[in-house]
């Protein structure tokens, strides 16, 4: 009868850069390793801030056509939405989970509040900054308040509403983070790890993909823009 011996496999040796004495900034092991966690905290981030901000406009465009149409409302409207954004984000989430709980609707809501600071007034103004003129010729021509809205103002007043989106839309992936708080921050949750394990690794990255996806998301709103307002483009030539 032969009797097999098991051959014991010596564990495989952790990286220098998962040593606590080492503890490099830049460890290539741990984005092959973590790859998964990482690509998950990142679409959760993209997801939580794209969400933010299309809410965020959803709630800022009827308040700036409310302050337009009725200008003792403004500096209440504008006050307002200035107001939330005082308010820290360790009181304003905790308001919130009473009604939404521990999840992503949590953070979303917040962020949109707080991206209406930016939004009422680039909306606000973008639709102020129509000529008077090209207003009563459209009116002239038979255009009723809702066509003159989306056919002759909303179009001309796209570039000043589409830079307030692109500052709204940065400063919602830097606020992204703070939804640690209830655990659904993206990518802020591997910067809250990072900080409390002093992983540098995981909080360089983390940090890192959060600038990325701002610069990118700004390009695509830059694109867009171009796309939508073929008409500037050759503005300042």
């Amino acid at each position: 009868m032969t009797v097999t011996v098991p051959t014991l496999v010596a564990p495989a040796a952790e990286p220098s850069c998962y040593s606590r004495l080492t503890n490099e900034w830049i460890c290539g092991q741990y984005l092959s390793d973590r790859q998964d966690q990482i690509v998950d905290a990142t679409v959760q981030h993209l997801a939580i801030t794209v969400a933010a901000v299309v809410l965020g406009v959803l709630i800022a465009f009827p308040l700036a056509l409310l302050a337009r149409r009725y200008p003792r409302l403004e500096s209440t409207v504008l006050g307002v939405s200035t107001g939330v954004y005082t308010i820290p984000s360790l009181a304003l989430f905790p308001l919130l989970v009473p009604f939404t709980g521990l999840s992503p609707t949590t953070v979303v809501i917040g962020l949109a509040l707080y991206a209406l600071t930016v939004l009422v007034r680039a909306i606000l103004e973008g639709l102020r900054s129509v000529p008077d003129e090209v207003r009563e010729s459209a009116t002239g021509l038979g255009y009723g308040a809702g066509r003159l809205l989306l056919r002759v103002e909303l179009p001309l007043a796209l570039p000043v509403i589409m830079a307030g989106l692109r500052v709204a839309t940065v400063s919602t992936v830097a606020l992204t983070t703070v939804g640690s708080l209830v655990a659904y921050g993206g990518l802020g949750n591997l910067i809250k790890d990072g900080v409390s394990t002093n992983f540098r690794a995981e909080l360089l990255t983390a940090s890192v993909l959060c600038v990325l996806l701002a610069l990118v998301l700004d390009v695509v709103l830059v694109l867009t823009q171009r796309v939508l307002t073929p008409w500037t483009r050759g503005v300042g030539a």
